[in-house]
This record gives C-alpha cells, sequence and structure tokens, in this order.
C-alpha cells in the first residue's frame, strides 16, 4: 500500500509539473519583444511627383530609414516608424537648393519627416491600411496609407503611396503659396524592402 501510494503521489507531481510547464510556456510567447526588422536600402525607394504650371516634377528622396516590428499575426502589437531625411531630396540641382529654404523645407530647421503609425488593420490578401502621424515641417496631420505586402528570398517587399497637400505643412511660402504655380496635392510613392518580417 505505501508503495502505491508513493507511486500514484510520484505520477500526480509529474503531472503537475507537465501542466504548469504547458501553461508557461504560451505566457511566455505572449510577451516576447517583436523582432525588428531591418531596411534593404538598395533595394528600396520614396519618390514623389509635384507639378509646377501643370508640368510634373519627378522627384525622390536619398536617405530614409525604418524601425518597425510588424508581424501580420499580431497587428495589434506591430509597430511602423518612417524617417525621411528632407536635405536628401532630389530633383534637379536648382530645385534641390531651393527647397531647402525657410519658405519650403526649411532644412536647417526641420530637417527631417516623420511618419509614426498608431494602427495597422488587414485589408485583404498580403494588403494593410497602415494609420498614423505624418510629421513635415513641425505640423502633424492624421494619414491612412495602403500597403501591399509580398515575399520572396527571405525578404519582404512593402509597396504603397498616398497623396498629401503640401499647404498643409507649410510647404511653399510666399508666391509659391499659390496652388496655381505650384499644386497643392503632392503623389509619394514608395517601395521598402525588409530582412526579418515573419511570413504573412
Amino acid at each position: 500500500m505505501t508503495a502505491y501510494l508513493r507511486l500514484s503521489g510520484a505520477l500526480a507531481l509529474a503531472a503537475a509539473t507537465v501542466v504548469t510547464l504547458a501553461a508557461s510556456v504560451p505566457a511566455r510567447a505572449q510577451t516576447a519583444a517583436p523582432t525588428a526588422q531591418t531596411l534593404v536600402p538598395a533595394q528600396s525607394e520614396v519618390t514623389f511627383v509635384a507639378r509646377q504650371l501643370g508640368v510634373p516634377l519627378n522627384g525622390r528622396f536619398k536617405a530614409f530609414s525604418v524601425q518597425s516590428t510588424f508581424n501580420p499575426k499580431a497587428l495589434a502589437t506591430s509597430q511602423v516608424a518612417f524617417s525621411i531625411d528632407l536635405g536628401s531630396v532630389a530633383i534637379n540641382a536648382e530645385t534641390d537648393a531651393e527647397l531647402s529654404k525657410p519658405d519650403w523645407f526649411h532644412t536647417a530647421r526641420f530637417p527631417k519627416a516623420t511618419f509614426q503609425s498608431t494602427a495597422i488593420k488587414p485589408a485583404g490578401p498580403g494588403r494593410y491600411d497602415v494609420a498614423g502621424k505624418l510629421s513635415i515641417k513641425g505640423q502633424a496631420r492624421d494619414l491612412v496609407v495602403p500597403v501591399q505586402m509580398t515575399q520572396a528570398n527571405g525578404l519582404t517587399t512593402a509597396v504603397g503611396g498616398f497623396t498629401l497637400k503640401r499647404l498643409d505643412f507649410n510647404v511653399g511660402g510666399g508666391d509659391w503659396g499659390d496652388p496655381s504655380i505650384v499644386a497643392n496635392e503632392v503623389q509619394v510613392k514608395f517601395k521598402l524592402t525588409l530582412r526579418g518580417v515573419p511570413a504573412l
């Protein structure tokens, strides 16, 4: 009888240990820190189209960075932050020099434009709506950016675009504030290639 009781007690203790360990695994998984992703600059780009007297001006930014902890299976805790070096604008030499001045980007005081996500929602297979705050020249505006994501060879490519109104951000003052000279709307497009994003 004593041996039986000892065996039963040992089995009960072992079972309790297994249950405790099993229960603790999900808890640790849920509290694990999200994995950060890294940008692949050579396969990424940020471009824009503005219009002067109805003529399109195609430009790009040569320097930008991304801080991302995107996880398609944990959107509630996913975060994306984006920063553009406004001094890296590239249209042509004359225009680039003009855009650094106070009437435009005023890069001496406001060197960067930033976007910080506040919510990410699914919008279809590989598609997401990323809501956040866009800040340029000290002005912040709410923005929702539709993004299409694809994966291949261990990399994730996020493609999207949006239209902003430059006058909302005090970009283009004086005579340049007239939208009949320089259009108020600017189309922005991006392709960001990242390493480390979990499977979609």
